[in-house]
């Protein structure tokens, strides 16, 4: 029997300084490829063959270059160097390239040709809350452009220094957890630090706090292994498990700011009837306003051996929709990771997670739940072992009612293991040609199906293009799709129509422009459509106030500035 062919996938680490470095997904050493069956679905769909993945095509393997002159002098960068010394002021190509970089395939694009966005003249890792007073003083003197940088993972063109000026990384130094309130149970974070470090500490946290008992912070992004504490607030971030937790929105109890109008910290009642709140207008201001430098969250106790697992099949898209909504306004508590895929995502996801063809997959079929017309749920619970419990019993009543049949917790398992992982197959496909990315909204119920339908209407409409779409963050009200599409396309300038077209689809059907991936430049110039212009002069009223001279995250940021 003949060997079955396999690309050459990556498996190497980028060499440090190169392009490719700066648009990997997650960690440098870590990889996953596409499995077989997946493999063979995308040749099918695409109408290529095995030849076609013989060589790869713009890799990015070249060392970084610019041919861009400092528009800072001489007497300004010493100036930042003396506020943070030397060693914390960088001005290198590769510098400059990878702190004004996202995750955008459109960056991506740019950077495999070999060229980049807009960038920073220097790059500032500042120290502590001192040295944020100081550069933010310096920079509003001189009229400094600031760009702020936690993890990288923006896929909304949040990073690019459009005007220049300097990109402040929060991740290099402030990155500590300053108290953890058991009493309260709030714990106040510097806004730097990455995910995994501040789950950890707060899991370990009678070692490493000295508490009680452990806790969780309860929020886990796409991007978890690559995004900070900062970057969740400040881009209204939600996390696998926010159908339980909440949204970053609903987690910040009080935040600190320093901006070009003055410093303030905000109060960290959990309720107040005083006024508007503050606090509420800098979530999701995305850097505009300020530099956010520590925020109190709310945590939640760990208790990981409550968890419970479950997944079901459901006929069709529609049942499955059903079912959620039902679940979500019972009342009788929600689970942690709650998420439906409608039918071409079930049908990539068996594959993907070597489910198809499987005892299980099987007996679905047996059973009368059709490939191409099943719909996949699955989840997890949280909380007390009673409360988890009974929670995952009554969602078993109620998928019941709506002809879901249960099939383990398999499935559940499987996407746990690689819900982190999944984007690193990015690179593996653009290597050859093939883009996946993603666009996602908010939506009512009541328009969920006219903007599933009219999003995937308009990418369909592109011969030979995959659009899967899932829900995974539920509210009595609503829910969210989120939409991924696979596409042969290496053209930045046919991307960037498709992904507008995209755009005005979720905008025409009902959709919320973002559900939680933030605006920053990119959503940008649909804002004031989306939002109306009343809603707009009272943010760009806001704008003025904190930064009247626009040095703060300038040239498109929420559209404050366009």
């Amino acid at each position: 029997m003949a060997t079955k062919f396999t690309p050459e996938w990556s498996n190497t680490a980028p060499r440090q300084g190169t392009y490719r470095s700066i648009f990997k997904w997650g960690a440098p050493d870590k990889f996953k490829h596409p499995n077989n069956k997946l493999f063979e679905t995308l040749k099918t769909k695409f109408g290529l063959t095995d030849t076609n993945f013989h060589h790869k095509q713009e890799e990015g393997l070249e060392s970084v270059t610019l041919d861009r002159p400092l528009t800072l002098n001489e007497v300004q960068i010493n100036a930042f160097r003396d506020i943070v010394g030397v060693a914390n002021v960088a001005m290198d190509d590769y510098s400059r390239v990878k702190f004004a970089t996202g995750k955008t395939i459109e960056e991506t694009m740019i950077l495999r040709k070999g060229s980049a966005l807009e960038v920073a003249d220097l790059v500032v890792h500042p120290r502590s809350r001192e040295d944020l007073e100081k550069i933010m003083s310096f920079c509003t003197q001189e009229k400094i452009p600031i760009y702020i940088y936690g993890g990288g993972s923006s896929v909304t063109k949040g990073l690019t220094c459009k005007k220049g000026g300097i990109s402040l990384v929060l991740s290099t130094h402030m990155n500590r957890i300053l108290e953890l309130n058991e009493t309260n149970q709030t714990v106040t974070v510097e806004a730097g630090m990455m995910g995994p470090a501040f789950e950890k500490m707060l899991n370990d946290a009678p070692r490493t706090l000295n508490a009680r008992r452990a806790y969780t912070c309860g929020h886990f992004p796409q991007s978890f292994e690559y995004s900070s504490v900062g970057g969740w607030v400040v881009t209204l971030g939600s996390g696998q498990e926010s159908s339980y937790y909440g949204d970053a929105y609903d987690l910040v109890i009080s935040q600190e700011y320093i901006t070009p109008t003055g410093a303030f910290k905000t109060l960290d009642y959990p309720a107040t009837a005083t006024g508007p709140k503050v606090n509420d207008i800098m979530k999701g201001s995305e850097g505009a306003f300020g530099i956010l430098v520590s925020v109190t969250m709310k945590v939640f106790r760990y208790m990981p051996e409550n968890r419970k697992r479950f997944a079901f099949i459901f006929p069709d898209w529609e049942s499955a929709v059903n079912a959620a909504r039902e679940v979500t306004q019972s009342e009788f508590g929600m689970p942690a990771v709650f998420r439906i895929s409608d039918a071409e995502e079930t049908s990539i996801g068996l594959k993907l997670y070597g489910v198809e063809d499987t005892p299980i997959d099987k007996f679905m079929t047996m059973r009368g739940y059709q490939p191409n017309q099943r719909c996949l749920l699955i989840g997890s619970t949280a909380g007390a072992a009673s409360f988890s419990g009974n929670v995952k019993k009554q969602i078993k009543k109620v998928c019941k009612e709506f002809k879901g049949m249960y099939i383990t917790g398999y499935a559940v398992n499987k996407w746990e293991t690689g819900r982190y992982a999944d984007p690193y197959m990015r690179e593996d496909l653009q290597d050859y040609g093939i883009i996946i990315d993603t666009l996602e909204s908010g939506v009512t119920w009541d328009a969920l199906h006219k903007l599933h339908r009219g999003v995937r209407d308009f990418v369909k409409s592109r011969p030979d293009t995959i659009c899967m779409t899932h829900a995974s963050h539920f509210y009595p009200q609503g829910t969210n799709l989120y939409f991924i599409f696979i596409a042969k396309m290496n053209d930045v300038e046919e991307y960037k129509e498709f992904q507008n077209g995209i755009m005005d689809a979720i905008n025409r059907h009902g959709g919320s422009l973002s559900h939680h991936h933030g605006v920053g430049k990119m959503l940008s110039p649909l804002m004031e459509a989306h939002l109306g212009g009343t809603q707009m002069d009272i943010l760009r009223t806001l704008k003025k106030h904190f930064d009247p001279d626009n040095i703060m995250n300038p040239g498109g940021t929420l559209s404050l500035d366009l």
